[in-house]
């Protein structure tokens, strides 16, 4: 869930860059936008493999043991899935799909940065037919090595399974790293292995070579081999008013970028493997602009200094508007 002071400047980088991309016509795969009344805090998405075109995606808080699949042709949902067999869902922020077949739905926010000393991993099988239905899942304990903290990005690796956390702080995260299988028998520590900017969701390429990390106001792709991050690049990406979730199509060919809000929504970003990425598929909309290592406005790593002395002073004017003009929902 994202905090009003970083709520508002994503949504004064809107008002600075005009509207979101309109949805693509047709297909799967697409721009769309979730039509579901129901879906207002979508936090996190995983492409299904067994439904061709269905996206998995839940809301933030205060909503319930709740999964719905979208059809990304329609952005109706077409399944709701009841989760039982697990406590009431906290903060419910990032969704993946495993190689094992089962989604595995992180609820590891914590706006207090700290205030809960474990958080939870619910895990179970994607539905072979799309139809409303209450299954079963597992609940997993998880704390981490150093000590609590706020997380809105869970990853599951596509060839080893292991999963994978990106912690969130307006200084830098950690990227953690979970056991090599989860248990319920004791409580899962994940260990931190690797240093990651600002991050609100993750996803693994279908190959497992690459792991994107969005944030806010920009995306970075990073080599991942052996467990562990290597060089990592800008990739393009949508201005969204809640910047909050990604995922990779199935075929790889795409980034998919959501949203919160109601009626959200969800940008494909054609990958470009030798720039970082392409404008939004079906649209000439804005889109975050390309860069180096460390471009972005939340200082990604490298070092680069993001909006300038102009760039801020307009955001943080356009902020004070939204601020005046806009009644936020909840605190």
């Amino acid at each position: 869930m994202p905090s009003y002071l970083t709520v508002l400047p994503a949504a004064a980088l809107l008002l600075l860059a005009g509207a979101a991309p309109a949805a693509a016509e047709g297909g799967a795969d697409r721009t769309f936008t979730i039509e579901d009344p129901r879906i207002t805090e979508s936090s996190g998405l995983a492409a299904s493999r067994t439904h061709p075109g269905i996206y998995w995606t839940h809301n933030d808080s205060d909503d319930g043991p709740y999964v719905y699949a979208v059809d990304s042709r329609t952005g109706r949902t077409v399944a709701t899935i009841t989760m039982k067999g697990v406590g009431s869902p906290r903060d419910v922020e990032a969704i993946s799909l495993g190689p094992d077949g089962n989604l595995y739905v992180g609820d590891i926010g914590d706006n207090l940065n700290g205030s809960w000393d474990h958080v939870w991993i619910y895990r179970f099988p994607e539905p072979k037919r799309l139809k409303d239905a209450t299954v079963t899942a597992t609940q997993f304990d998880v704390k981490y090595a150093d000590g609590p903290r706020n997380a809105e990005a869970l990853m599951v690796h596509p060839k080893t399974g292991r999963v994978y956390i990106a912690s969130k702080n307006e200084g830098g995260g950690g990227l953690y790293e979970g056991p090599a299988e989860l248990t319920t028998s004791a409580t899962n520590v994940f260990r931190r292995v690797g240093e990651v900017p600002w991050v609100t969701d993750g996803a693994f390429s279908p190959d497992g070579k690459e792991l994107v990390l969005r944030s806010y106001f920009s995306a970075r792709a990073y080599a991942f081999e052996n467990g562990r991050l290597g060089a990592d690049r800008a990739v393009q990406g949508p201005l969204q008013r809640q910047a909050e979730s990604v995922t990779f199509t199935p075929d790889g060919s795409a980034l998919m970028f959501g949203s919160e809000g109601k009626r959200s929504e969800v940008v494909r970003v054609d990958v470009d493997r030798d720039g970082g990425g392409k404008s939004p598929s079906g649209s000439g909309g804005s889109s975050a602009p390309p860069g180096g290592s460390g471009s972005g406005a939340e200082g990604a790593t490298g070092g680069g200094k993001g909006l300038g002395t102009t760039g801020t002073l307009l955001l943080l004017g356009a902020a004070v508007l939204v601020f005046l003009g806009v009644r936020r929902k909840k605190g």
